[in-house]
């Protein structure tokens, strides 16, 4: 059993309820790296905050964590610039960092830690020096509703520059986790705590079950003073040179099948026979060539229930080759009109013959959603991802109501498809294939009797989803 498995375990079979906390630090626990950072160079390329005093606050920054100076100077300078700002505009700022850089920093056995306290019930709470605009949109992905942070002052909703109290550093970090715990009614000798830095001690030292989560060498170092656990998990991973070499020839192999079956296609006129060698020889190969294997569950359902609208939850680019080579052949795809020019969507192009859907023309998706509904009764599935949009993290967001009013318009049944580990293996925002493994899970058919019943299949196969995801069997991640 691993290091991260015995926590869980510890967790697991520990004292439960919401007396319980589970304290979690932010930038270099929960996230890799500083938030603070996507935030002042985003407002440095939008010249927001001037080189001048960009630069002074990173230099100040340097000095606080590195070589002894104030470790709270660098956050005061950075805090000040915002002066004059709209709230509003900071909150929206957080959000669209967290979907461009922060998200995909957000390591996945913190995810595991933070949801194995959140089933025994406890409180859990992020306690960071850092603001809520940097913390909110995480905690939010996190399910994580109770924030001990750094608070900005704000008057008739603009920022001053300054703060409400003090920053939540060192010595401050541990007063906000006890108010915090002498307010909400838990036990700090029962309670768990997580940290990476050495100003991580005090926070730490309020709690009975305190553990140094992939510590620097001087937290490291007082956890072996006090007998503290150390746990290290894995950062989320870069690209690097093998798996830039695995995806060149992923794309190689991709495109080379496309040109196979359209070559096939042409000759014979069987579009069946030249989608079954564009996935074969296409999306076989490379997924191969990336290194991914898949380990499905409930392939036989999928199989027997053709034609269907076989719907997918949607955390990457990958998803769609993953799921041609599940459903091999006799299917098609909706993609919005902007992907038919698309490189990366060749494969598709050629031979699935895909319906583009124009979004700012109603009156066009309509006539394309009839041409698809009689394409199902003709025979052919359809693929469909009713998030719409790629996820940035494995949190399921809402489904779009359309696949389900397809599967009722062409009387064929829902095929839920539930992915798990593509969002790691090809992020979101990601260039290169990482090897690894994507789960796979087929769920049971689901006929819409009608109209009125459509909101309710919508609700409870999200619910579906959600607790599949969230009940899957433990593994050791592949990038450990």
């Amino acid at each position: 059993m691993s290091a991260l498995s015995e926590q869980l375990q510890e967790i697991a079979d520990g004292p439960t309820g919401p007396h319980v906390g589970a304290f979690f630090d932010l930038d270099g626990t929960l996230v890799a790296g500083f938030t603070a950072n996507a935030f002042l160079t985003d407002q440095l390329r939008r010249r927001e905050v001037g080189i001048r005093s960009g630069a002074r606050t990173m230099v100040a920054a340097v000095d606080g964590v590195f070589l002894g100076g104030d470790p709270t100077k660098g956050a005061d300078l950075a805090f000040r610039a915002f002066a004059g700002q709209p709230e509003d505009n900071l909150a929206d700022l957080g959000e669209r960092l967290f979907v461009q850089k922060i998200a995909r920093t957000i390591r996945p056995q913190a995810r595991e830690l933070v949801r194995a306290h959140q089933l025994a019930g406890h409180t859990v709470v992020i306690s960071s020096a850092a603001t809520a605009y940097q913390i909110s949109p995480i905690a939010r992905d996190l399910g994580i509703e109770h924030l001990v942070c750094t608070e900005l002052e704000v008057q008739d909703g603009i920022l001053t520059g300054a703060l409400l109290g003090r920053m939540r550093w060192g010595p401050e970090k541990a007063r906000g986790v006890r108010g915090f715990a002498r307010e909400h009614g838990i036990d700090l000798r029962l309670s768990h705590g997580y940290g990476n830095g050495p100003e991580d001690v005090d926070f730490l030292s309020t709690v009975g079950r305190p553990v140094a989560l992939s510590p620097d060498p001087g937290l490291r170092s007082a956890a072996r003073r006090f007998g503290w656990k150390v746990l290290d998990i894995a950062d989320p991973r870069g690209a690097d040179l093998m798996s830039l070499v695995r995806t060149t020839a992923a794309m190689t192999a991709l495109n080379a099948g496309a040109a196979a079956a359209a070559v096939r296609g042409a000759l014979t006129r069987d579009r069946r026979a030249a989608v079954a060698t564009g996935v074969s020889l296409g999306c076989d190969t490379a997924l191969r060539a990336a290194g991914v294997r898949i380990d499905a569950t409930g392939l036989d359902i999928l199989h027997a229930t053709r034609p269907a609208v076989v719907i997918a939850n949607h955390q990457s680019a990958l998803d769609p080759l993953v799921m041609a080579t599940l459903l091999r052949a006799d299917f098609t795809i909706v993609a919005k009109r902007e992907a038919r020019w698309d490189p990366r969507a060749a494969l598709a192009t050629v031979l699935l013959d895909p319906v583009f859907i124009d979004r700012s023309n109603s009156a066009a998706s309509r006539a394309a959603l009839a041409e698809v509904t009689e394409r199902i009764r003709a025979g052919l599935s359809l693929l469909i991802f009713p998030e719409g949009t790629r996820a940035p993290t494995p949190v399921l967001r809402p489904f779009r109501k359309g696949a389900f009013n397809l599967a009722l318009a062409a009387r064929v049944p829902i095929v839920p498809v539930v992915l798990r580990n593509t969002g790691e293996i090809l992020p979101r925002h990601g260039r290169t294939i990482r090897p690894g493994v994507v789960d796979i899970r087929v769920l049971d058919p689901v006929v819409i009797p009608d109209a009125d019943a459509i909101d309710a299949v919508v609700s409870t196969l999200h619910r579906r989803y959600a607790q599949t995801l969230a009940a899957w069997p433990q593994k050791e991640s592949p990038h450990a």
